[in-house]
Parts: C-alpha cells; structure tokens; sequence
C-alpha cells in the first residue's frame, strides 16, 4: 500500500535568497500538517548540487540575485529529474506564469497567497506520483512486451529447427526405405511369371509411388529446399504448385532475379507467402492471385493480394485467429512488420524488412542470434 504525500514526511528543496520568506514558508506548511524536511539553497551551485539528490518537490521564489526561477526550472529539466516544481514569487506576471507552466512548472502562486501552498504542492507531488507510477507501468509493459517478442522468436526458431530435424528423417529414413522399395518391387515386376502377381505389384508400385510424393510434399511443407535456390525461385515455385494444386490463376513480379538477404530473412518471407496462399485457397473464394517480390531503398517488401470476397473485421478479432499474429511475430524476429488490408474487392497482405538492422543494442542481439542460426538454410540444426 502506497503512503499518501500527506502522510509521508517530505524532502523539499527550497530555492530562496530571503531568511524570512523561508521560515514563513516553512511554518505555512507545517502548519498545515505537513511532515518536512525542508533545506534551503540561494545559488546557481547549490542548486546544480542540490539536484543530484533525492527531493519530493521544490519551491522556488521567482526572483533571485543573477537568475530567476525559470533558469532553476531549465537546470531540472536538463537533469532528467521528475521532481514537481512549485513557483512562489513576491509578484509574476501573467505572461510569465503562463510560460513557466508550458516549460514544465506543476504550479504557481503569490507570496500574500501562502494558504494555498500545502494543497498545491500535494497536489503537484500527488500528480507526479501517479506520472512516475505510468512511467514505471510503461517500462513494465516495454518489458513484457519484449520478453513475448523474444519468446515467439525462440519459439518460431524452434519450431523450424523441428521441421528441420523431421524433413531430414523423412528424407533419409522414410524416403530411402521407400525408395529401396520401389527398385525391388520393380525387380520382383520384370522376374514374376504370373500375372496375377505382375498386377499385384504393379499396384503395389503405384502405391509407393504416390507414398514418395507424399512424403516428398510433406518434406517441403516442412522444409523447403528451394530455399537454397534463392526467395526469389521459391516464391515462383511456391506460386506455380499453388496455381497447379488449387486452379486459381496466380502471377508473380519481382524487381531481381537474385536476391541477397540477411540470414533469417528469406525463410520469414517464404512462410509469410506461405501462409497468406493458404488463407487464400481456404477463406477468399478468389480467381486470381498477384504475388509481387521486391527490394527497395534498402527494404524488402513481399506483397499478397487476392480478388477475393475479403476480410471481415471481425473475423481477424477472433479469440483463435492466430495465423495474421502469428506473421506479425514471425516479422518481428527480423525486425519486420505484416499490413492487412482488405475490402469486398479483396485483400492485400504487405511483408516488409528492413535490410539494414537499426544502430541499436537490440538490432545488434538480434542480428547475433541470425548470425548463430539460419532456419532457412536445409539440414541445419
């Protein structure tokens, strides 16, 4: 529980240059109850070294031997500090009062107007409170979002290392045996005398023939190995066994035929293509599909966009509508961002990269853990 400014005993820096005026001061606040440690300064030096300690408030007269309030006002703000800051002046001119409290003054008052200083100095150490508990919320928040950033980074890594490790074995063990397979019932095929066995195991054939594909289809869904190709032929790929599989008519433009990325980067824009093709044949009802590759002003930008019947709202609002935000957090792992846009003409899904990672500690850790891992390059582990 919290202990209210009136309860508490406060630490009040007070910048005044008359003996008198500070004892009626300070007998005006105690005198309405107030708890106080009150230490006076009348200096520019006091006041600089005054400033690095610790101080509910400070009240400070307007006109003082060589400086003003103002320039005290200016030293605060230049040090960082969220201290509430209470003009008292003998006299101040409106104009003046109007521009203390635009340049981050919490209140202002006359010296002949002394009964109103305990509440107004509360008040302004109540209301940076509650600015210092918002900021405290805010860096908290900053935090958790962050850390959930980093958890679906780690989380969209693992996952890929997974695929990885499955698309391996099914290319090594699964697709081997059945491969192995295949030549000897192939063999068993040219040797048998009887027809009934020859047809026996020619469907046999057809039938290891179709679990090949299957597993070699499931091995790219997990996997895909054009990737060493480049994004730009896995995305013509991708687009030519969407068109092939689905029947809808889907075209792709790209500003280069070869394209170089940053290590991550291409498996994010195959996954995003990926899944916005598959909303497509699943929700849109479309006829056509436009698929657009490019690289501009050092950002990379995929874009998707159907003829379709569109989005609704509501739809993206879902409690299980985890395929857009699960793009978002897929882009972000390499500082990216996902737009939507969708209308009854249809919708346009917009993935864009920046190719140089911002100057900062957390581009820099990020680009570190790129560089210690690629998810899209095959077999990696």
């Amino acid at each position: 529980m919290t202990v209210s400014s009136a309860e508490r005993r406060l630490r009040v820096l007070h910048v005044e240059d008359s003996e008198l005026d500070h004892q009626l001061i300070v007998a005006q606040l105690r005198r309405a109850g107030l708890d106080l440690e009150v230490h006076r300064v009348d200096t520019l030096a006091e006041v600089a070294q005054a400033l690095t300690e610790a101080w509910d408030a400070i009240v400070s007269d307007y006109n003082l031997p060589g400086f003003s309030g103002l320039v005290v006002l200016d030293m605060l703000k230049e040090s960082k500090r969220l201290i509430p800051f209470v003009l008292v002046s003998g006299e101040i001119g409106e104009d003046t009062a109007v521009a203390a409290m635009r340049t981050g003054a919490s209140d202002y008052l006359l010296k002949n107007n002394l009964a109103r200083l305990a509440p107004a100095l509360l008040h302004a150490i109540e209301a940076n409170d509650m600015q210092c508990a918002r900021l405290e919320a805010d860096r908290e928040l900053r935090k958790s979002k962050q850390r959930l950033h980093e958890l679906a980074g780690h989380l969209q890594t693992s996952v890929e290392m997974e695929r990885a490790a499955i698309a391996r074995e099914i290319h090594d063990d699964v697709g081997g045996s059945l491969t192995a397979l295949k030549f000897d019932l192939a063999w068993i095929a040219r040797h048998a005398q009887d027809a009934a066995v020859r047809q026996r195991v020619q469907s046999a054939l057809e039938t290891v023939s179709y679990a090949i594909e299957a597993s070699q289809r499931i091995m790219h869904n997990l996997r895909p190995a054009i990737l060493e190709q480049g994004l730009v032929a896995a995305v013509q790929w991708m687009s030519m066994r969407f068109e092939r599989r689905t029947g809808i008519t889907t075209t792709m433009r790209t500003s280069h035929e070869q394209i170089q990325l940053p290590a991550g980067v291409p498996l994010v824009a195959y996954r995003t293509a990926q899944e916005a093709l598959t909303n497509v044949s699943k929700h849109a009802n479309a006829s056509r599909v436009d698929i657009e590759l490019s690289v501009d002003s050092g950002v990379l930008t995929l874009e998707v966009s159907d003829n379709g019947q569109g989005v609704a709202p509501g739809d993206l609002a879902k409690a299980r509508s985890f395929g857009i935000r699960g793009l978002h957090e897929r882009a972000a792992t390499v500082g990216g961002w996902v737009d939507l846009s969708s209308n009854s003409r249809g919708t346009s899904l917009i993935l864009s990269v920046p190719l140089e990672a911002p100057d900062d500690s957390l581009a820099d850790d990020e680009a570190g853990r790129a560089a210690t891992h690629d998810p899209s390059a095959w077999g990696c582990a």
